[in-house]
């Protein structure tokens, strides 16, 4: 994706405002306009409650429906592990933010689609010490009082289209997008509609391939578009009778879709400050610090980013995903990589430089994911780690005691190991209260028992119909 747009962001990006609805009425004889209030689990899947729109407003911005603890412990396939923490008793509520209501009327859509990102919240008002959006607000908070600086981030999400009956169309090709037609326009219309600022799609590499980017937003604001632009395509895409997965893998033999993370910094004036002219690879001492975080905590942080089974059949070496644990500069092999700045055009080179995290995909929460980044990288600078070593070539290429010198080394390659990794990673455990990381692990480890009972393409076509 690009980040030649980041300089239109001041210095306190505002939320996007709620769009206008659209010129059909949404009132219609004989239905109720719904607004969803929705989370989006440790497993990536957003889920909710509707209350009519009337209440809605009559909220004021204090909206809020009732919620369950246990519901945080359901694993992809709605199955409850028997020894999760909540049982079940206790009440919590969903908070609206409504600041961050998504609205829009795809074309052919009986209804409009309505939702707004929401807080877990005890019914005293506090927050849950299991909600991954509070979570991410925390860690964010927690950056700027230390640093005073704020993050800006966007996700670039890769997913395919199946169910299309569509002959196969060349990688990257004008042809590719064009089958696709009118479904690109009327994506972009409808991500816009809603406030996501789509930036670009993609006809990627792989079968019925696609990327979509949204433009670079404050930390809270682009996991919150992340969530938005993956139940907006899945919908778009459901009214042609097809299903947008964003599976890490549809197939075991499969190109794999990804989710790539990419984030810079800004002050409280708005300056930049991961960009510094005359450091190694142009990363300034902070963004050198909190890559460096990363970079020391990434085996157990990946049990968050990619948190399927099959997420560990994508990182693999020579599949451009992430399978080292690797600092580099434009490769995208690399699993933290500093992204290309365009010499020519109005845009400061500063104000384009970022960089970006790809060992993620959507089987993570896009808060948690982005949370977990944040503290690791807040870590690293309260530690003054040093900008990591750059490495450019192929790992697979060398001895183990060659990669071994250079501090090369394997990412977990199943989730069992990244969550052994975790484990034994105080630090990041510490991250978490114990319910929460309990809660975490019983998911996960629930997961692969389910999994285990599955062959990989059978897997991954679970994981596609889910995701």
């Amino acid at each position: 994706m690009t980040w030649l747009r980041a300089s239109s962001i001041g210095p306190c990006p505002r939320p996007a405002p709620v769009p206008k609805a659209p010129r059909r009425t949404l009132r219609q004889a004989g239905r109720t306009t719904l607004v969803n209030l929705v989370t989006t689990d440790y497993s990536g899947i957003t889920r909710g409650r509707s209350m009519p729109q009337r209440d809605y407003e009559r909220a004021r911005g204090r909206a809020h429906c009732g919620w369950v603890p246990a519901n945080m412990s359901l694993t992809p396939f709605d199955v409850i592990p028997e020894g999760n923490p909540w049982g079940s008793k206790g009440d919590l509520r969903l908070l609206a933010d409504p600041h961050a209501r998504y609205r829009c009327w795809p074309r052919g859509a009986e209804t409009p689609l309505d939702f707004v990102m929401s807080d877990i919240v005890e019914p005293e008002g506090e927050s849950w010490t299991c909600c991954p959006r509070s979570m991410l607000k925390q860690a964010l908070a927690d950056l700027d009082a230390e640093t005073g600086c704020r993050v800006i981030a966007a996700f670039e999400q890769e997913f395919q289209l199946l169910h299309t009956g569509w002959p196969g169309e060349p990688s990257f090709s004008l042809s590719g997008l064009r089958r696709a037609d009118p479904f690109g326009p009327e994506l972009l219309a409808v991500l816009d509609q809603a406030g996501c600022e789509p930036e670009m799609l993609i006809r990627e590499f792989g079968e019925y391939q696609f990327e979509v980017t949204h433009r670079p937003a404050s930390g809270l604001q682009a996991a919150d578009r992340a969530v938005a632009v993956r139940a907006i395509t899945r919908e778009v895409a459901r009214l042609r009778s097809w299903h947008a997965s964003f599976a890490p893998k549809t197939a075991a033999a499969s190109i794999g879709n990804g989710t790539h993370i990419h984030f810079s910094f800004l002050d409280h004036r708005g300056n930049p400050r991961a960009f510094d002219a005359k450091a190694q690879a142009q990363v300034s001492g902070l963004a050198g610090a909190f890559a460096a975080g990363i970079m020391r905590h990434l085996p157990a942080i990946v049990a968050f980013t990619a948190g399927s089974p099959v997420s560990y059949l994508r990182l693999q070496p020579h599949r451009w995903s992430a399978s080292y644990n690797w600092f580099g500069e434009r490769d995208r092999e690399a699993t933290l990589r500093v992204c290309p700045i365009v010499a020519f055009g109005e845009v400061e080179a500063k104000r384009q430089f970022n960089l970006e995290f790809r060992a993620a995909d959507a089987t993570a929460c896009p808060h948690l994911a982005l949370a977990v980044l944040v503290r690791a990288g807040l870590a690293g600078i309260r530690a003054r780690l040093a900008t990591p070593p750059l490495f450019s070539g192929d790992p697979t290429a060398l001895s183990e005691s060659e990669r071994r010198k250079l501090g090369l080394r394997r990412l977990p390659t199943s989730l069992g190991e990244a969550l052994e990794a975790l484990a034994a990673d105080k630090t990041v455990c510490g991250w978490f209260s114990p319910m929460a990381l309990d809660t975490y692990l019983g998911i996960k480890r629930m997961e692969l028992d389910v999994a285990g009972q599955l062959e990989s393409d059978a897997l991954c076509r679970r994981y596609a119909e889910i995701y």
